[in-house]
């Protein structure tokens, strides 16, 4: 089956939705199903369009108002008038819209919503920390599927956050660190916050928060996406103390079970395309943290496994007990 390539505008599917409605005399709803159905039978991925039914009144079809460019909108105008509390609700709103489905996002990003996110964000930045979490909920949801829009300017800012709240309480943290991982899917992004010092940041975070597993999870998780197929971003965070800052968080919460995953993730990521660093992570004392983490918690074996197995370990399958001994047969 040939997959569809052909692409077209918001404005052209809220057209022919119209169209349909004011010279075919359809319903709202079934103008929008013919629409769908027309642009598809030839051949149109409608993947980044907004399928809003109108509103229609006495006067006929209304303009579609799609309700995240609404809360764009909105959210503009609060900025200019300078309403924190407005620009924080019509960031909430904003940012739930973006949840909803991708199309959503591209419209917005496609009617500059991130320039504007952006703007919320420097002016949260100046001290409004509830603010700047919003911001960075939206920009996270905004980017979500689409990391190339996030620019110099914005990674530089992303960073710089984390590095001026590593000190904050930990929710800040954990959720510019979650915001981090989230932009991070894109091997440019990755290599940009690797430049832009966001490794040693992220270290630095987790070493002064050991005490907190959710940052000792979202900052392995982080560095786990940065690693991923990039020896040589691994290269910088292993040289950075980030295998080190792996293992104490390991060490520190042995019970905590998404601590342990995502630094068995981590270290085998560090490893499996630079087995330079093998010798040096066994030495910090690797090798028993991830035996524990195996025989402790069932949902690391496979993780702990793989981390052992690229690490040269020699690893014992374990077989499962069947419910059978075999000292008991009649």
């Amino acid at each position: 089956m040939k997959m569809a390539s052909k692409h077209i505008t918001q404005e052209t599917f809220d057209a022919a939705v119209r169209e349909n409605i004011e010279e075919f005399e359809l319903g709202p709803e079934e103008a929008v199903k013919e629409a769908v159905e027309q642009f598809e039978s030839q051949g149109v991925d409608l993947g980044n369009i907004v399928k809003t039914t109108p509103k229609v009144s006495a006067d006929g079809p209304q303009e579609p108002t799609h309700d995240i460019l609404q809360a764009l909108d909105d959210l503009q105008e609060s900025m200019a008038r300078s309403h924190p509390q407005e620009v924080s609700a019509h960031l909430a709103r904003f940012c739930e819209q973006c949840k909803q489905q991708k199309a959503c996002r591209f419209l917005a990003a496609e009617k500059g919503a991130y320039p504007i996110l952006l703007a919320t964000w420097k002016l949260a930045a100046a001290g409004d920390q509830g603010l700047l979490l919003q911001a960075l909920n939206a920009l996270s949801a905004l980017t979500d599927g689409q990391p190339d829009l996030l620019d110099t300017q914005g990674l530089q800012l992303l960073v710089a956050t984390l590095a001026r709240n590593a000190d904050s309480a930990n929710d800040l943290v954990k959720q510019v660190l979650s915001a981090l991982r989230a932009i991070a899917g894109n091997d440019d992004v990755k290599d940009a916050i690797v430049r832009a010092g966001g490794t040693e940041t992220i270290v630095s975070a987790m070493t002064r928060h050991l005490a907190s597993p959710q940052v000792c999870e979202q900052s392995c998780a982080a560095l786990c996406v940065l690693a991923l197929r990039k020896p040589e971003n691994s290269r910088v965070i292993v040289e950075g103390g980030g295998a080190l800052a792996a293992l104490q968080a390991m060490k520190a919460h042995p019970q905590e079970v998404g601590v342990q995953k995502q630094a068995c993730m981590l270290i085998r990521n560090l490893v499996a395309r630079s087995q330079t660093f093998s010798q040096p992570i066994l030495d910090l004392g690797a090798e028993a943290l991830i035996s524990r983490a195996r025989a402790t918690h069932r949902d690391c074996e496979d993780v702990a496994k793989a981390a052992l197995r690229d690490l040269g370990c020699h690893v014992e399958l374990q077989e499962l007990w069947t419910g059978q001994k075999g000292n008991l047969a009649p």
